[in-house]
């Protein structure tokens, strides 16, 4: 499984709070961890960049976006926290850079996904209209 992607990997990571569960002592040190974490990172040259999100926004849905709600709508233990885009060609060196997250520890769990420049949708365009073309050939 060596999936070669030149556009880095994006590490989304899913949790609910449980933050709200520790002391003071102990959010001192997960966030001397995390901090830690990051910046063995990014002194190695793989991020690209990140950010947090916070847990309330708008869902667009309908036809023309006629559709707004608040959102989103997950189950706070499935709801995306962040992202973190890493400067990385591998999906094994993403897997093996999510392992090392000190919040895994805490029940967080991180999503690996190949970043590319092509949406899926004119990816399938260009290969639909490819197959149409050889069988019309």
């Amino acid at each position: 499984m060596n999936t070669q992607n030149q556009n880095g990997h994006m590490l989304l990571f899913s949790s609910n709070e449980w933050y709200k569960e520790l002391s003071h002592d102990e959010i001192q040190k997960v966030i001397s961890q995390a901090k830690a974490w990051f910046d063995r990172l990014n002194a190695q040259g793989k991020i690209k960049g990140g950010q947090a999100l916070a847990r309330k926004g708008a869902i667009v849905s309908g036809k023309n976006g006629r559709l707004v709600s608040d959102g989103p709508f997950a189950e706070s233990k499935e709801a995306i926290g962040g992202y973190l885009l890493l400067d990385v060609e591998t999906l094994e060196e993403a897997i093996a850079i999510a392992r090392t997250n000190p919040a895994l520890a805490y029940g967080t769990s991180i999503e690996i996904r190949p970043v590319t420049d092509e949406c899926p949708l004119d990816t399938w365009a260009r290969e639909s209209a490819l197959q149409e073309q050889l069988a019309n050939a």
